[in-house]
């Protein structure tokens, strides 16, 4: 039995199962865990949503910005509307069945047998392993609950950039979503850079990748994310960056989660 962590897919259906066929993947014995960002700008969100939740008890996903952009605009949010790419979603005649399902997936996995914890981009400087959890969990528990959609609808937005035990309300939910989903970099004191997207040594002074920081609380745990196509793949810090840019025509990469040091990564190209 193996288990597969997979980067970044955004709707690349047929990359994926090419990748999978690479793998020998074997739906009765193996298992898969995706770092989120399973629809959008790729060519069949639809289909990727419908497969990965078919596996059932097989795969695992985290929730990532693209993931909770199509839940935003489902429960009724027009920020880019004009997207075409998640429309095969919101018309399907399954979509309330995929997008329950989805709602309800994690913002962060932790397996204790394999000492590996998974998330779509990033965690601040200030948080353990315990506080990264118990804040990913405050946001799964108001995605899940009726409220959902004042959430979906207030998580825009860059501010607050910094934590504190002292956030409340919306600004604590959208700090807590945007680590999870959208940081790449920050300061040392955990000050965070939103705007911040292309490749290491490209940004302003002072910031740094998250998993650089210096005496980061989360640097003994062993972390799988994506997010991040500008930096590629990347095994450093005790951390696995898995998003090799499959939408932008890179590829699609994935490595075999072990209790012992992770496989090399084994990838498909999306030309």
């Amino acid at each position: 039995m193996a288990t597969y962590a997979i980067g970044d897919i955004q709707g690349c259906y047929e990359r994926l199962r090419r990748l999978l066929e690479g793998l020998r993947f074997d739906p009765g014995r193996d298992r898969l865990w995706f770092v989120g960002d399973l629809v959008n700008r790729g060519p069949d969100s639809l289909a990727t949503l419908r497969f990965v939740k078919e596996l059932g008890d097989r795969a695992l996903t985290v929730l990532g910005n693209h993931d909770l952009h199509l839940l935003a605009l489902a429960a009724g949010n027009s920020r880019r509307v004009k997207e075409n790419t998640l429309a095969p979603v919101l018309q399907a005649a399954d979509r309330d069945e995929l997008l329950h399902w989805l709602r309800h997936r994690p913002l962060m996995h932790f397996d204790e047998h394999k000492h590996f914890a998974l998330i779509h981009a990033g965690l601040p400087p200030q948080w353990d392993l315990r506080d990264a959890l118990s804040c990913a969990h405050e946001v799964e528990t108001v995605l899940q609950g009726p409220d959902y959609p004042d959430y979906l609808d207030a998580m825009y937005g860059n501010e607050p950039d910094r934590w504190s035990n002292t956030l409340a309300g919306v600004e604590r939910l959208r700090f807590i979503t945007n680590c999870f989903t959208r940081l790449r970099y920050c300061k040392a004191d955990g000050t965070l850079a939103l705007k911040e997207k292309a490749a290491p040594g490209s940004q302003t002074s002072g910031y740094l990748p998250w998993f650089a920081v210096p005496n980061r609380a989360t640097k003994s745990t062993r972390i799988i994310f994506g997010h991040w196509s500008t930096l590629g793949y990347a095994a450093e810090h005790n951390t696995w960056a898995l998003d090799t840019g499959c939408v932008w025509k890179g590829r699609l990469t994935a490595i075999r989660v072990r209790r012992e040091k992770p496989s090399g990564p084994i990838s498909v190209s999306c030309t």
